[in-house]
Parts: C-alpha cells; sequence; structure tokens
C-alpha cells in the first residue's frame, strides 16, 4: 500500500532551510566517536549471525548484562541496541560490530565510553570462539567466506554497488570515524575544506590492513583502497566535496546522487538508482518521501566527509584503542581552535599543491608514511599536523593533548600502524599469533 502522511512535501528549500539551522555556538560543540571492530574465531574462521556465541547472541547478550540498551529488531532478529543518551551498537553487512558513543563535550568522557565499551565486549568474549580486532581489513577470511548480516538495506546494497571491491568494503573492512559541530556554513565549509584536503595524510597516519586472505595486499591501507572501487557516486570526494563547499552545493549533489533503496512500511525496496530529487517530486510507486526518508538517504552515501547535523570525518582504518582516541583527538584540535583551524588550513594547501587528489590518496594507501607528496613524506606532514593539533587542543580542553601521544609516536617512527603488521606477519605467517597481535 503507498505510504500515507500528514506531511507537507518535502522541498529543496526546506531541505536547504533546514542545513542553515545545524549550527551550534561554540559553547555547546560535542564530539563523538564511531569505532567498528572486526570479529574472528580464534582459528581464524568468521563469525556469522546465527552460530553458537554469533552476532545474535553478541547482541542479546550485551542487553541482557546493560538495561540501559534497547534493542531494534527487523522481524525477529536483533540488528542493533540504542541507548537514549544517543549511543547505539550496529551492525556493518559482514559483521562488524559499531560502537556509535553518545556526544560529548570532553574527549575524557568518549574515551571513558569507548573504554567501557571494549572492557564489557571483552568480558562477553572471554573463554568463548571470539575475539575482537583492531583492524582495518579482515586479514585472513575470504570476503566470500564472510556471511551476510540480517538487514534489509544491506540486502539492497550488495546488489547494486557496482565496484569491483564493493562487497570487500561491505563485509571485511573497518574504520574509526569522529563528528564534530560547526558554527554556521562559513565555518562547516572551512573544516570540510580542512578534512577533505588532509584525507591522504589521515589515511597515512591510521593506516592499517596491509594483509587479506592471509596475504600482503601491496598497501599499507587495503581498506583505503577498497573504498575507491566502491562506487564512484558516492565515495571518496564527490561534487558536493571537490568545490568550494556550501550547503547549496552539498544539498544539490545529496538530491542528484543515485538512490540504492527506500522504505515503504517495513520494507526495503530498490530505488534502481532514481535520486531522492525525482523521489521528492514524482514519488516512486505511489511512495512519497518524509524527512525520515531523507535523513536515511543522507546514510546512503560514503565519501570521506561526510555532512549532515554534523561533520563526519571519515578517513581512518581500525586502530588500537588509544590511536582510536588520537583520531578523535586530532580534529577536535584542529577543528575547535580558531587558530590551530587557520595554521591547519595553511598546512593543507601547501599539502595539495601541485598535485592529483586520486594520486595523493592512492600514494597514501599504498605507502603509508613513507610516500611522498610534495618533496616531503607524509610522516614530517603528520608530525607538522599533529603539533598544530595538540597547541589547539591544549587550549580547547587542557590535558587532553596528552591523547595525541599514540599518533605522535607512530608519526615520529615513520611507519604506519599497518607497517608494523606486516612485519609481523612477515616474520611467522601465523594465524593465531596474528589474531593475538591484532587484539583489540
Amino acid at each position: 500500500m503507498p505510504r500515507m502522511t500528514t506531511e507537507l512535501p518535502l522541498s529543496t528549500e526546506q531541505i536547504l532551510a533546514t542545513f542553515h539551522t545545524y549550527g551550534a555556538p561554540k559553547a555547546r560543540w560535542l564530539v563523538g566517536g564511531e569505532f567498528e571492530r572486526i570479529l574472528l574465531r580464534p582459528d581464524g574462521q568468521a563469525v556469522t549471525y546465527d552460530s553458537e556465541y554469533g552476532i545474535r547472541w553478541i547482541l542479546e547478550s550485551l542487553a541482557a548484562g546493560d538495561p540501559s540498551w534497547v534493542v531494534k529488531r527487523e522481524g525477529d532478529k536483533p540488528i542493533a541496541l540504542f541507548r537514549a543518551n544517543g549511543a547505539n551498537i550496529t551492525l556493518e553487512p559482514g559483521g562488524q560490530l559499531e560502537l556509535s558513543g553518545a556526544p560529548y563535550r570532553t574527549l575524557a568522557e568518549l574515551a571513558a565510553e569507548l573504554d567501557a565499551h571494549r572492557d564489557t565486549l571483552l568480558a562477553l568474549c572471554e573463554g568463548r570462539p571470539l575475539q575482537p580486532l583492531a583492524v582495518g581489513l579482515n586479514p585472513l577470511v575470504r570476503v566470500e567466506d564472510i556471511g551476510w548480516m540480517p538487514k534489509g538495506r544491506y540486502r539492497i546494497m550488495r546488489e547494486y554497488l557496482p565496484g569491483d571491491l564493493a562487497h570487500y568494503m561491505m563485509k571485511a573492512t573497518a574504520s574509526v570515524q569522529c563528528n564534530y559541530d560547526y558554527a554556521d556554513e562559513e565555518d562547516c565549509a572551512r573544516k570540510v575544506q580542512l578534512a577533505a584536503g588532509l584525507a591522504p595524510l589521515t589515511t597515512a597516519l591510521f593506516a592499517n590492513s596491509p594483509l587479506y586472505a592471509g596475504k600482503d595486499t601491496g598497501y599499507v591501507s587495503y581498506r583505503g583502497h577498497i573504498w575507491t572501487r566502491t562506487d564512484p557516486d558516492r565515495t571518496g570526494f564527490p561534487p558536493g566535496l571537490r568545490d568550494d563547499y556550501t550547503h547549496e552545493r552539498w544539498v544539490n549533489y545529496l538530491l542528484d546522487v543515485p538512490m540504492m533503496f527506500y522504505k515503504a512500511g517495513a520494507r526495503w525496496l530498490p530505488a534502481e538508482g532514481r535520486s531522492f530529487r525525482t523521489f521528492m517530486e514524482q514519488g516512486i510507486d505511489g511512495v512519497r518521501p518524509g524527512w525520515d526518508d531523507w535523513e536515511l538517504h543522507m546514510t546512503s552515501v560514503f565519501p570521506e566527509v561526510r555532512i549532515k547535523r554534523t561533520i563526519e570525518v571519515r578517513g581512518a582504518d581500525c586502530v588500537p584503542v588509544p590511536l582510536a582516541v588520537a583520531f578523535c583527538a586530532l580534529f577536535t584540535g584542529l577543528f575547535y581552535d580558531s587558530s590551530a583551524l587557520e595554521q591547519g588550513l595553511a598546512l593543507t594547501a601547501e599539502l595539495t599543491a601541485g598535485s592529483d587528489r586520486d594520486d595523493r590518496f592512492e600514494a597514501a594507501c599504498r605507502d603509508g608514511l613513507r610516500a611522498t607528496i610534495a618533496g616531503r613524506s607524509l610522516a614530517a606532514w603528520g608530525q607538522d599536523l599533529i603539533a598544530l593539533a595538540s597547541d589547539g587542543l591544549a587550549r580547547w580542553e587542557p590535558g587532553a593533548e596528552k591523547m595525541l601521544e599514540p599518533i605522535a609516536a607512530v608519526a615520529a617512527s615513520g611507519k604506519s600502524p599497518g607497517d608494523a603488521i606486516r612485519e609481523a606477519w612477515r616474520a611467522g605467517a601465523d594465524p593465531a599469533a596474528l589474531i593475538r597481535y591484532l587484539r583489540y
């Protein structure tokens, strides 16, 4: 049956006007992290949804152990947990478990939430054939041997996404992301410019996915490379990011990007590449969108930087907890201090001068901090950037600059985290030892 709604029809003007309400005064700026983890059996096999001690069991056990979690289901299958404070635990297509934390004023609160989640998950896995891994790509299991999670949108996505590595992205990758506030459109534009320009450097600093199916991929961040071969319409640096950012450019990009799916009641249906603009103006099979449909559509694009109510910076492999917190701290220091933001933009202009964006990103994925851009190694660029962020963070949240020490040590070493994984694998090529090494 066509969906009936009493809402006024959506319009471009309405959507754009709403974007202009998303800014917040500096006193209300928060930070929220998103942390994905890959799960493996100790023998190197994938963890499936319905198996003993599988993904379903994990979600049900987490909910049973903490009544603040509310279970979301599709049919009779639990697919996510939600808390009243905005935190949630969700599933990526191959069973990767993601904590999307509540938004916090301080990084100390963010770190405490992540530590508590890690402790709970490790306690749940203790004595059971489960091991959460801090790595950006499943290092041992072939994509074909990883099961799909029972979510309707994933069924449609796996048929739609055109890239030859799209299923690798969906089922085998894991990342760290973080969300930040902005004051107004101008402030948003400057932060988007900074994050997009820094994407190669961010990728190199947190590159942590050199192995796939027990073999060296030739990349320090194969996860980053996989994203370049997933869907050019909705990944990387789409038109809303390539040009000088405005809310209007971004909204028009979102309106015109091909849709993968839409919902009619509880049913997930393929949109067959029609745009949201068409959905809004003409409907699809008698269904017209409401605001929830727009919010859903915004989650179906995956660029290096994504703008919704907040700015989501997305360019890091899953890394150990101290480095994951450092990722959130890095952009907090750069975004939330005006001097650090200015200096970061100046550094970005030097980094990006005279080279192709795609070439920079490919070099970062392949060689990590050893890559050379604009005559300097990304390790050297990283040291300069971390120093700026540290100064900004000391002014924003005194003491929090210590959270940058793990990534400062990485930059000083000249090697990305994935280089150590590669070296450990070359020394022994022992799957059980690798799983222990990558323990979350």
